[in-house]
């Protein structure tokens, strides 16, 4: 199977998660498709333009890593800041919190994956 570029679901989310400007998702397994097979909900490239964020959330019963694909982030570590750049994984495990901002002057493209514990 092949999911053409013009073919995968792109949401605008709006102050995601309490986060700062407009966030676009574009979702490259569809859950329901069953693609996951009941393992996860979120496979997906996630935009965030410079100053935009999500916001500080906690994961009960999943974890969630992004790979950092372009751009320089703020990333709030359940409570500890740190930066990351092109190339880092972040990862957020099950019961754990976290946020990511854009602090740089391009744009930052995630790969997002979020798995069930």
């Amino acid at each position: 199977m092949i999911r053409k570029a013009d073919e995968q679901r792109v949401i605008a989310n709006e102050n995601m998660r309490g986060g700062k400007g407009c966030v676009h998702i574009t979702h490259l397994y569809e859950k329901d498709n069953d693609e996951f097979y009941g393992k996860g909900r979120l496979f997906a490239k996630i935009t965030l333009q410079p100053g935009e964020s999500i916001g500080y959330h906690v994961h009960e019963g999943e974890s969630e890593g992004f790979y950092v694909a372009s751009g320089r982030v703020a990333f709030n570590d359940n409570g500890t800041l740190c930066e990351a750049t092109a190339g880092d994984l972040l990862f957020t495990g099950a019961g754990e919190g976290h946020s990511v901002e854009n602090i740089g002057d391009e744009v930052v493209d995630l790969i997002a994956l979020i798995l069930y514990k």
